[in-house]
């Protein structure tokens, strides 16, 4: 495809909303994220879990709630039905948001939210916590009632990790639409465009295929490539400059997060050299996933194709300075990771990105972010790879 030529006015009016009919999660799904939380607390040996505000919230009640002084949170006992903490004066807005059978407990504002979780446990109970509640949280559960208290990242990881039929297509959803907006956005740079504007027009372009705009937006011309995550300021593109935009929206809370590093006009031999590097990187750690993989290798293969380059080793520059790849659904970044000490095993139904960044210290750098799932076999990409530095979208 041609890189520049259009307006952003003349592009957004090419965007109509996408949102064709995709799966919902439905309550029989939410159900049964119940009875495995339950399975697993169990297994733990422990007698409940607690799930406090975020994204596990939305993830096991429906709940789109973030956390705050004032402790939300769902508990989830091995028998009996899940209890909903809340301060009284949010009763109305939780039971509107509510996406599952559960008893109400509230607590006014001057008393405390963990004397209601410790009177709904048998004393001395085992009580397995969510890994992002808030430490006053944790510390107030811990001087009340006797509690044992232990980490519940492997109950609610255990859950959240492996996507459902309707989850793969909400991710995917997601990811057609910010591809989308991929290919628009390359056909507005000129030159002199400021950074700022194509964020802004990033914005609206995910707005114009139905989604409530973007989620997070990075865009980042020629020396600032070279940073992960950019540089402060306004930067205004220059011709024969590297391009680097990393967006993502969400469509019923699943993400996106696709990075394109591409040539605006000519470049020079280094950059498309590194280019072909990074295209391999991202080939080998496609390659390496099968069920029963620990994570770990997935990113081991990214890295032997770096070292093959004279890149690295390890996070040493010229090279790759962090993981290959993190976990995405709810949660932009989550559990597992494609990374050193990760041994987390691959399994039919687990997402990641896979971006095994080079980063060429005050020069440049390339990342190429795409995601997959894991099949019965492998994976199957949610997009397709850029095909080459000048045509980033084939």
């Amino acid at each position: 495809m041609t890189i520049g030529g259009s307006t952003a006015a003349e592009q957004l009016a090419t965007l109509a909303p996408r949102l064709v009919p995709v799966l919902q999660i439905t309550g029989d799904e939410r159900l049964a994220r119940l009875d495995k939380v339950r399975a697993l607390t169990a297994a733990a040996g422990a007698d409940a879990l607690l799930i406090g505000a975020g994204d596990s919230l939305l993830y096991f009640a429906g709940i789109p709630w973030g956390a705050t002084e004032r402790l939300v949170a769902l508990l989830v006992p091995v028998a009996g039905d899940p209890v909903m903490i809340c301060p009284r004066f949010e009763q109305g807005s939780l039971e509107a948001a509510l996406a599952i059978p559960a008893e109400l407990r509230l607590w006014e504002e001057d008393e405390s939210p963990a004397a209601l979780i410790a009177d709904a446990l048998k004393p001395g109970a085992r009580l397995l916590l969510d890994p992002l509640l808030p430490y006053g949280a944790a510390a107030a559960l811990g001087s009340v009632g006797g509690l044992s208290l232990g980490n519940g990242a492997s109950v609610i990881d255990g859950c959240r990790m492996i996507k459902s039929a309707a989850e793969l297509a909400l991710l995917s959803q997601a990811k057609a639409m910010t591809i989308e907006v991929h290919r628009s956005a390359a056909r507005i740079l000129t030159p002199g465009i400021a950074t700022s504007e194509v964020i802004h027009f990033i914005n609206e372009a995910h707005r114009a295929l139905g989604s409530a705009g973007s989620y997070f937006c990075a865009v980042q011309f020629g020396l600032a490539t070279a940073f992960p995550h950019g540089l402060p300021g306004d930067q205004l593109l220059e011709e024969d400059q590297l391009v680097l935009i990393d967006t993502g929206c969400r469509v019923d809370g699943y993400h996106s997060d696709i990075t394109r590093t591409y040539a605006f006009g000519k470049v020079g031999d280094e950059e498309r050299a590194i280019w072909d590097v990074e295209h391999e990187a991202q080939a080998a750690a496609f390659a390496a996933v099968r069920p029963g993989v620990r994570c770990e290798s997935v990113d081991a293969a990214a890295r032997t194709v770096l070292e093959k380059s004279g890149l690295g080793p390890d996070y040493r520059l010229p090279g790759l300075p962090h993981r290959t790849g993190h976990g995405i659904g709810l949660s932009i970044h989550e559990p597992a990771y494609l990374v050193r000490g990760d041994r987390t095993p691959l399994a039919p139904g687990m997402c990641f990105s896979n971006e095994p960044m080079i980063v060429v210290p005050d020069r440049f750098g390339i990342r190429l972010e795409d995601h997959f799932h894991v099949t019965e076999t492998g994976a199957e990409w949610f997009t397709e790879p850029q095909p080459s530095i000048d045509r980033p979208f084939g």
